[in-house]
């Protein structure tokens, strides 16, 4: 599919990313896949792409780093020529409590607003001459119901993703009418990295406690996430600066 459209993902070794990778090439683009630590998850990611004609590249890049962020366009520039949809989807939380003030320093934001926020800026910057040569093309967004309700790893967390709301919104007045901006803020989404952050006990308790309280009785899938990036991404051509809601009912609970 040298002539097809190109999704750029970030943080696409697994979990929303990785369903993210897998929906675009299912249903006929190129994707880029990103990673930052561990290549082998990355590499079935595009081996799953593959499976499914997809053309795609692997591409370690720290989204906190701007020169990486300006390396991986210039990669997805030299293999296409184009990027339709971006996808700024890599972050990072410190789990504490949200009563444990003393539990967070000044590096714990600075590191999280680094990916969160920065590492979004960055990337937009890095994409915004690919994503002008072909519009209308959007950039989707990945926050939290945390930045609305107050819930979730960390304050620090919760901060970032208020943060990347209010950026959403900047960049949709300023890169319009060429390029759509948008976010989804889904709720308690059933990932490795979610459980492995909580550990095996806390983090069953926890999805019983989201299932209690939230409308639908349910969790979030990473492919929930994935089939809203797509409406945002490709389908919803007339809409931009949204903050999504995806979070099964759960601010309409008792709390």
């Amino acid at each position: 599919m040298k002539d097809g459209k190109v999704c750029v993902i970030t943080g696409s070794s697994s979990g929303i990313g990785a369903a993210t990778a897998r929906l675009f090439a299912g249903r006929g683009w190129n994707v880029a896949i990103n990673y930052s630590r561990e290549p082998a998850p990355a590499e079935q990611v595009a081996a799953d792409c593959r499976a499914l004609g997809a053309e795609t590249i692997v591409v370690r890049a720290d989204v906190g780093n701007d020169a990486d962020c300006r390396a991986l366009a210039a990669q997805v520039e030299a293999r296409w020529g184009r990027a339709d949809v971006l996808v700024n989807n890599a972050g990072t939380t410190r789990f504490v409590a949200a009563k444990d003030l003393n539990g967070l320093s000044a590096d714990d934001f600075q590191r999280l607003y680094a990916v969160n926020v920065i590492g979004a800026f960055q990337m937009t910057r890095a994409f915004e001459p690919l994503l002008k040569r072909h519009p209308v093309t959007g950039i989707v967004n990945i926050s939290s119901v945390a930045s609305m309700l107050g819930i979730g790893s960390s304050i620090a967390y919760m901060a970032s993703k208020g943060a990347l709301n209010a950026m959403t919104f900047g960049l949709a007045r300023a890169l319009g009418p060429e390029i759509r901006v948008n976010a989804i803020a889904p709720g308690l989404v059933e990932t490795p990295w979610m459980q492995q952050g909580l550990g095996a006990e806390r983090y069953a308790a926890t999805v019983e406690s989201y299932k209690g309280r939230a409308t639908l009785a349910q969790v979030i899938a990473p492919e929930d996430v994935a089939a809203t990036t797509w409406y945002l991404g490709v389908d919803a051509v007339k809409t931009t600066g949204e903050v999504l809601l995806l979070d099964a009912g759960l601010r309409l609970s008792k709390g």
